[in-house]
This record gives C-alpha cells, structure tokens and sequence, in this order.
C-alpha cells in the first residue's frame, strides 16, 4: 500500500484537478447560454434564405451567375471542415474529423478528386500530421463567430465553385440539437439545390432589380449557411465541453472518495501497530 504521505499528495492533485474541471465547467455553462441564444437568432432567417435561394435555379441564371451553376458529373470535390480550436471536449472533435475522413475515403473510392479546407486548430493539426494536403486553414475563428469570419472561411471555396475548379462543396459541422445532442452532419453546400426550378422573376416581385438583388443575395445565402454551422459549431462544443467537464468532476469525486477510504484505512492501520507495540513493550517491562 502506498505510503500516507504519497496518498496525501495524490489526494491534494486531484482537488486541484477538481477545482480545475468545475471551473471549466461552469465556464463552458455561461458561455453555451449566449452560444445557444446565436443560434436561435441565426435560424430563422437562414431558413428563410434557403427557401428563397432554393427556387431561383433556372439554366438562364445559371450561365448569368457561376454559383447557381449545378455541374453534370462531379469530378473534384471540396470539404469544407469546422472543428474546435481547443479539446477538452470529449469526442467533439474526434467525431468531426471521422466524419471528414469518412467522407474523403467515399468520394475517391468514387474516383473524385478532393480538397480540404479548414476552421479550427484540432482539424488542421489532425490532417496536417498525417500528411493531408490542405487548400486553406483557418484558426482565428472565436467563441462567438460573425458574419465576417464566414466570409474569410468560405470565400476561397466559393471562388473556386465559380470559377469551375470544384464541382461540388461539402460543409462538415456539428448540428446542435441540444447541449446533450451535437452529431456531426454533413451538408452540400454547393451547389445550390430546391425542390422549385422557377426563375425569380416568375415567383417574386424584384425591387430595384432583379439582378442586384440575385449579386447580393447569392453570396450571402452561402456566407450566412457558413455562419449558420459556425454558431451552431460553437454551441455544439460548448455543450460538450460541459458534459465533459462534469463528467471529469464526477469522476475525480469518486477518486477523492477511494483515496481519502485508503488513506483513512492506512492511518488506523498505522495507529493500531503503534498501540499494539506500545502494550507489548508495556508487558515486556513487567
């Protein structure tokens, strides 16, 4: 058994652990509170983007502007990877790059062609370790993303869309269900698909123009699915970093408990021989 002073310091390194995994905790509560309020406020009117976005498509567009474009035959895939910047959050990221590697084995087993970019410092250490070429790495992107850092992610993988360098974009992300629920989900993002195949001018009323509207409205649709996964990145990993920690709390809890039952049963082990020598050297001088 070991020695009270040994477990006495094993017993001291796991109430800072503790200390440390409670505070991580309570961190990560607060800031999934304002990470979950994001993306209810992202939701709606990315719903409603979509909606509109989905039934533009007409082959006329579709030569007026590259990103409406839908190629015949897939020839070179991009994917489009979000992941943390920090661990200690369970299989949050582990989860998302299997998706992604599940999703690279699949297209060249097809004999498609890939790319992969990235936003998050565990999805570019990951690939980059094992030697996966990557197009674009991102790793400035926050606990609370805006609209510009999805323009800065997704801007390259939407040039090369248009410019016909790729034929399809893949977005990877978590889907925030709830704090307990966050599957990693796999989106086309590119390119653009609805149920209707109705120009916009026999659907919607367009003012000033059409055409201003479709150069602005096009891009944003793509920039606001891109911020759309990152809030919904961001509370995902906040909720599992939280489910983490608690569980590492826990865990370090029922340690405390077993080491404090071997340390109490080594002092009165201890005690018991001191006593015990005490009466036999007792009894020895009579």
């Amino acid at each position: 058994m070991a020695g009270d002073a040994d477990v006495k310091r094993r017993i001291k390194t796991v109430e800072n652990t503790r200390q440390i995994t409670r505070t991580m905790e309570l961190v990560a509560t607060s800031k999934l509170k304002r990470a979950t309020d994001r993306v209810h406020a992202a939701r709606p009117y990315a719903e409603a983007l979509h909606e509109i976005v989905g039934g533009l498509y007409s082959p006329e567009l579709s030569e007026q502007y590259p990103i409406l474009r839908r190629p015949e035959e897939t020839k070179r895939a991009a994917i489009l990877l979000l992941t943390a910047n920090r661990g200690l959050c369970g299989g949050f990221n582990s989860n998302l790059i299997k998706q992604a590697r599940l999703l690279i084995e699949k297209l060249r087993g097809e004999g498609i062609e890939t790319e992969l970019h990235i936003a998050g410092k565990k999805g570019v250490a990951y690939f980059r370790f094992r030697g996966e070429e990557i197009a674009t790495a991102h790793t400035d992107v926050g606990d609370a993303p805006t609209s510009d850092d999805a323009e800065r992610v997704v801007a390259p993988v939407r040039e090369r869309f248009e410019n016909g360098d790729v034929d399809a974009v893949y977005l990877i992300s978590s889907k925030f269900v709830s704090a307990m629920s966050t599957p990693p989900h796999t989106r086309d993002l590119l390119p653009i698909t609805g149920d209707a195949e109705a120009s916009a001018a026999d659907v919607y009323i367009l003012s000033p123009s059409g055409d201003m509207i479709l150069e602005r409205i096009l891009p944003a649709y793509i920039r606001n699915a891109v911020y759309t996964a990152l809030v919904e990145n961001a509370a995902a990993e906040q909720g599992a970093r939280r489910s983490a920690m608690k569980a590492a709390t826990d865990n370090a809890g029922d340690v405390l408990e077993h080491l404090t039952r071997s340390y109490n049963r080594a002092r009165q082990a201890q005690i018991t021989q001191e006593i015990a020598e005490i009466v036999g050297g007792s009894a020895a001088l009579e």
